[in-house]
């Protein structure tokens, strides 16, 4: 009788750390999903996402087409009606 009584409080126990055991899991699981939620959102912000062809043909065209206009302003061609645009603004 006592070994019944003995068994029937370890088994309570059992019982009552399952049952603590399941409440942590299910905390836990929920801040790993909190967690991976937040680092999606990082891995969105922070992770360098590849342009388009398209965007960097375009980008590209850009500049090119900037670096033409700074030789022609270096080699003189454009100064002469940089100036006058120049003038022209200042009331000259």
């Amino acid at each position: 009788k006592q070994d019944i009584k003995y068994k029937g409080e370890e088994l309570a126990e059992l019982k009552a750390a399952t049952a603590d055991n399941q409440n942590d899991r299910a905390t836990e699981e929920e801040e790993l999903d909190a967690v991976a939620a937040y680092i999606s959102k990082l891995n969105d912000e922070c992770v360098a996402k590849p342009e388009p062809y398209e965007e960097r043909k375009r980008r590209r065209a850009e500049e090119i087409e900037g670096l033409k206009d700074a030789l022609e302003i270096l080699e003189g061609d454009a100064i002469p009606s940089f100036l006058a645009v120049s003038r022209h603004l200042r009331g000259h």
